[in-house]
């Protein structure tokens, strides 16, 4: 079972690629969602208003993805699936990749522009902190206080992450788990007399 995903922490440096004049601008971002997405583009129109071209790919999830890739212009998936194809290339998820294009007045053909956006593309993620995390399921543990004691040996035993606690008479722990995990945690909590567990949905 895949329980990890790649994805970068902070926005890449500004990266350039020039191919015949043209010039190729390439930036990535991280996004959880399609309005941060949007936000970004919006800045970078604002910062190069005198391009010709803002192609991107994005994708979201972290097991079930969703993606765009758009070509703004140049010729169909000469711009955007090239830049998509690096996403996929380094396994990241949760990022937006945009290649600005400055037109310098000479055509490069449909193969020029793939290579161009591809290699902007890969320049972008090649300049981001690239890192790996678990895909956890979250928990919430009701006890009362007579059962602190064993729950809390159970967390310290498999060395779980507490997001939330909420220690009065009654007694709530929210815990994050690798889902690998997960199910085995899952029972153990189930097994222990007066103490319930349910899965959180995000």
């Amino acid at each position: 079972m895949k329980d990890t995903y790649k994805r970068i922490l902070k926005p890449s440096e500004e990266v350039l690629f020039k191919d015949k004049n043209s010039k190729f601008f390439g930036y990535a971002f991280p996004i959880t969602s399609e309005e941060e997405a949007k936000e970004h583009l919006e800045e970078l129109r604002k910062k190069h208003h005198q391009a010709r071209h803002w192609c991107y790919a994005w994708q979201i999830g972290k097991e079930e993805h969703q993606f765009r890739a758009n070509d703004d212009g140049e010729p169909s998936n000469s711009a955007g699936m090239p830049i998509y194809g690096q996403i996929q290339s380094f396994d990241v998820t949760n990022i937006l990749i945009v290649v600005v294009r400055y037109f310098g007045g000479v055509k490069l053909g449909v193969g020029g522009l793939i290579n161009a956006y591809k290699t902007a593309a890969q320049m972008a993620l090649e300049a981001s902190k690239i890192v790996t995390r678990t895909i956890d399921e979250k928990f919430e543990i009701s006890f009362n206080y007579p059962e602190m004691n064993i729950v809390m040996r159970i967390i310290k035993e498999h060395n779980l992450n507490i997001i939330e606690q909420k220690l009065e008479l009654d007694c709530k722990i929210y815990i994050s788990v690798r889902k690998k995990d997960a199910e085995a945690i899952f029972e153990k909590f189930k097994s222990i007399y007066k103490v319930e567990i349910k899965k959180i949905e995000d």
